[in-house]
């Protein structure tokens, strides 16, 4: 399984918010919805070995699961429906018990670090940071879960916290990528490991 954790530090923590106006009018969602888009779409297909938590605010975390995701389309507005249909549901989500708001997608009220923790319990966890160690010098891990902001850097208490839970930390190139860029490459570091030709 590979996982994604991607923490929105302006996203929205309600549903009021209008499916036309991502950028501006709901905290850069857009931003959030590009890389699901980026960590589940193939050509013709969906990765179903793939989960991703949009962390909201440090306070839901709504999580996709490609291998029971349904109605998800390769277009942010789409996906931010399903992120505004489990905010819906916010108020079922009780302590870190997750409410199922359509199939494979669930919200729970729990902000980054448990996010992190729980993710860190069953994977290898790597920060993806333009100061990290070149990925080229990085053998890929079992079971990863990469670790990434949206257009905000870490905040002080995100970066301590993944200082501490991090296995690795690393870079994909000699630039910094947006966020959903930065997947569709962990991705390719990780579908061609071990290709010597194509």
């Amino acid at each position: 399984m590979r996982q994604f954790v991607i923490t929105g530090h302006d996203a929205p923590t309600t549903d009021q918010f209008s499916l036309d106006d991502l950028p501006g009018g709901a905290g850069r969602l857009d931003v959030l919805c590009r890389c699901v888009n980026s960590a589940f779409f193939l050509s013709h297909a969906i990765r179903e070995d793939v989960r991703v938590h949009l962390v909201l605010a440090d306070a839901f975390t709504v999580t996709f699961d490609g291998r029971e995701v349904r109605r998800l389309n390769p277009d942010e507005r789409s996906t931010a429906a399903l992120v505004r249909g489990a905010l819906a549901e916010r108020d079922e989500a009780i302590g870190h018990v997750p409410v199922e708001t359509s199939p494979g997608v669930a919200i729970r009220r729990v902000g980054f670090e448990q996010t992190v923790r729980d993710v860190a319990s069953e994977s290898t966890v790597v920060e993806l940071h333009e100061d990290g160690t070149p990925v080229v010098d990085a053998s890929p891990p079992s079971d990863p879960a990469f670790v990434l902001s949206d257009h905000h850097d870490f905040s002080e208490a995100e970066a301590a916290l993944l200082a501490e839970v991090a296995d690795d930390r690393v870079r994909l190139g000699p630039h910094a990528l947006h966020a959903d860029h930065a997947i569709t490459v962990a991705h390719n570091y990780l579908d061609t490991d071990g290709y010597t030709e194509y």
